[in-house]
């Protein structure tokens, strides 16, 4: 569906700086809202998906396709190697920058993107975590290695059970950063999570896109096997030699790498890609509802809806 009135969009009823943040579960089509709203507002797009930030990986992390990206400018997309040391901090002081210079030509500026303390980076700042002593952090590193994630997984569910049902739990480093912020302070994970917000110069408009839980899982399921039709598995066999990166320590390619070592069947690799998705979309909602500050819509709502909402909130 596309919009009768794109572009040419007259912005004289706001002079505020705005940010039109787009959010939900994988797969529930924010990537197409992000793209009509742009078009609608004469904007330009932010991604806010960390997996999609490297240039290496394209079809597991769902980057959008070359139409998609010609419809509007769309920025941190493919524009880091899964070799570069790149973090949240960084992808802050980065889009904020971006979206300053943004600004200074448009009063409106998009982003989309479903992990959620990326998008909390830039329309809220970062939280404050005290120092952590190296051999904390030493010893978890060879726990993972002798007894495995799932041992660390554990011991973070019984110090603190809200980080292990918020944060990426398949995602080895994310776990040890809040097991060490546990045991060094005595404190759960998620305690530090409630620190002032950082001023920001723009005023951010939440949207989020939601369903049906089985609507969800039917959706990830058909974009696997689109993925995996579209050639996943040979985009992962071509990344074999940078395994241990942790950029591609993710659904879609650590299973993968399963069968490739010989571990597991391609089938039931396939099925793990699914399941490990399904769970992250469950975690992805698991944050967003915390911000009362999200509109939330079905993904089949008309987009002028939407529109009429974001104008309400921009007179």
């Amino acid at each position: 569906m596309m919009l009768n009135s794109v572009i040419n969009v007259d912005f004289n009823y706001t002079m505020t700086k705005v940010l039109i943040s787009i959010v939900g579960p994988t797969a529930i089509g924010k990537t197409a809202l992000s793209i009509k709203l742009a078009q609608h507002f004469n904007a330009e797009i932010i991604s806010a998906d960390s997996r999609q930030f490297y240039k290496e990986m394209s079809i597991g992390t769902a980057v959008p396709f070359e139409e998609e990206l010609n419809a509007a400018p769309h920025h941190f997309i493919q524009n880091k190697s899964i070799e570069d040391d790149y973090n949240v901090g960084d992808f802050e002081r980065d889009a904020i920058s971006k979206i300053s210079v943004l600004h200074e030509k448009n009063p409106i500026v998009v982003m989309v993107g479903g992990s959620g303390l990326y998008v909390k980076a830039v329309t809220k700042g970062l939280d404050y975590f005290p120092e952590v002593e190296t051999h904390i952090r030493t010893d978890l590193n060879l726990q993972l290695e002798e007894k495995g994630l799932i041992h660390l997984q554990e011991q973070l569910k019984s110090l603190d059970s809200e980080a292990y049902e918020t944060i990426a739990i398949e995602n080895p480093k994310r776990v040890i950063r809040a097991l060490e912020i546990c045991i060094s302070t005595g404190k759960p994970y998620s305690s530090f999570l409630t620190n002032p917000e950082k001023t920001r110069n723009f005023k951010t408009i939440s949207i989020g896109l939601n369903s049906e839980r089985s609507t969800i899982y039917n959706r990830i399921n058909q974009r696997v096997d689109l993925m995996i039709a579209n050639g996943l598995l040979a985009e992962v066999k071509s990344l074999t030699p940078y395994k241990h990166h942790n950029a591609l320590n993710t659904v879609g390619y650590k299973e993968l790498f399963q069968f490739i070592d010989g571990h597991w069947t391609l089938e039931f690799a396939i099925s793990e890609i699914k399941k490990n998705t399904r769970r992250f979309a469950k975690r992805q909602l698991t944050w967003f509802r915390k911000d009362d500050s999200i509109a939330w819509f079905d993904f089949e709502t008309n987009v002028d809806e939407i529109i009429n909402h974001i104008s309400s909130q921009l007179n």
